[in-house]
């Protein structure tokens, strides 16, 4: 989401070109996560390395934008006084207005969350052509209030767009080039700006031509309705890859992060979704060491992984946010939390090695984004959104055809053209 939001900036900012370096920029617009502390930390330190390029250029501008922006605005005027501009993740439609302020001198400051809609105000998107791979954001929020996330305080509340802006920019993106949708959502399986929900959308979605496919993130468990379990089976342009997080295996952790399902439940979730599309590939996350874990809630974990079995997954160290119920509980330690996370961490490995070796013989499609390091070579992601290098395709970018994988590599397979 953070890279869809990226991009709309940058075209909501007419009259400026990206730079890929600093030292070249009028103006840097940093765009943050709130997620972990270390990446809003990240944030101060990053500003701290523009100090230089400010003094020796009065006239730079340097803008924080996105989640920490719209958590810590005053915080970040107070440490940083070099920023100019502070924009919260629902607000950047504002940007014009706000790079226009902060030209005659004023500090410019907006991290309330409006009440109009910010896709409504956007400029249309232009017509210049991409590659072929693109996030579109359908939904944004969340309601769910889990104790450990700060979303609902720095996104706010869940709104989806409507399905006739979701059809408008997708043909857009289409027009420019790209054959490969994701929709975003820090909820988006609730969805419902479409009468039937993410699954109708999808189904509209794939009625598009030249959109050959479509995929979704990130999802709650508890919204995995039967038309979207359905979709999974039956829409061929829906790809065969989930991102359904679970945290914790324990019920007992799960009910203190307030995830309001249960193991069990969830691996039901995945039976219904593999039994619809058995070749599914799963990606989830995990957190460890969140306060009050016990060997036997880790255990529980453990034993979630090695029933489910994951493609894919990603997993982190609790980490406290500031204004979250978890976050008056006592601190974990530091030290067991990271033993924790280096045992879960080489169970998932081994999963995923074991999912990457056995794609060896198969066929996938490959839908090629870049060219690879050797000559010759090219780069695109399979069906399973494994990436897949292969030598001598005669692709080019945006070329869509079938692969047979000779090889498994550490995160990624290589490929042979068919």
């Amino acid at each position: 989401m953070n890279v869809y939001d990226s991009e709309r900036m940058a075209e909501t900012l007419v009259g400026y070109e990206q730079t890929d370096s600093p030292d070249d920029a009028d103006m840097i617009l940093l765009n943050t996560c709130h997620i972990r502390e270390k990446a809003a930390e990240k944030i101060y330190s990053e500003l701290g390395r523009y100090r230089p390029l400010k003094d020796a250029n009065p006239d730079l501008k340097i803008g924080v934008a996105g989640c920490v922006a719209q958590a810590e605005g005053e915080e970040i005027v107070r440490r940083q006084p070099l920023v100019d501009l502070v924009v919260g993740p629902q607000s950047y439609h504002r940007l014009p207005e706000m790079e226009t302020k902060i030209q005659s001198g004023a500090r410019a400051l907006d991290f309330e969350f409006p009440e109009e809609d910010k896709f409504e105000h956007l400029a249309k998107r232009p017509k210049a052509k991409r590659g072929p791979t693109a996030f579109l954001t359908v939904q944004e929020g969340c309601d769910k209030f889990c104790a450990f996330c700060v979303v609902p305080y720095t996104r706010g509340a869940e709104l989806s767009r409507s399905a006739a802006q979701v059809m408008d920019e997708a043909r857009n993106l289409v027009e420019r080039g790209v054959r490969e949708i994701t929709l975003l959502g820090q909820n988006v399986n609730a969805y419902n700006g479409h009468p039937s929900g993410l699954a109708g959308m999808i189904w509209d979605l794939a009625a598009i031509d030249g959109l050959d496919r479509i995929r979704f993130t990130t999802s709650h468990p508890n919204d995995m309705d039967d038309a979207l379990i359905e979709a999974h089976g039956s829409c061929e342009k829906l790809m065969p890859y989930l991102h359904l997080p679970v945290q914790s295996g324990s019920d007992r952790i799960l009910k203190a992060m307030n995830r309001k399902h249960t193991a069990e439940s969830y691996v039901r979730v995945i039976e219904r979704l593999r039994t619809a599309r058995p070749d599914l590939l799963l990606s989830g996350d995990f957190i460890v060491g969140f306060p009050g874990e016990t060997d036997e809630d880790f255990e529980d974990t453990l034993a979630l992984v090695r029933e489910v079995g994951y493609g894919q997954a990603y997993s982190f160290k609790y980490s406290a946010r500031p204004g979250t119920p978890a976050a008056e509980k006592p601190n974990f330690p530091a030290d067991l939390a990271s033993e924790r996370l280096q045992r879960l961490q080489a169970l998932l490995g081994e999963q995923q090695r074991a999912t990457q070796d056995a794609m060896v013989g198969r066929e996938v499609s490959v839908l090629f984004e870049k060219p690879g390091r050797q000559d010759g070579q090219m780069v695109g992601k399979s069906e399973y959104l494994h990436a897949v290098h292969v030598a001598d395709s005669g692709a080019e970018i945006g070329d869509l055809r079938p692969v047979r994988i000779v090889e498994s590599g550490t995160n990624s397979l290589r490929g042979k053209p068919i």
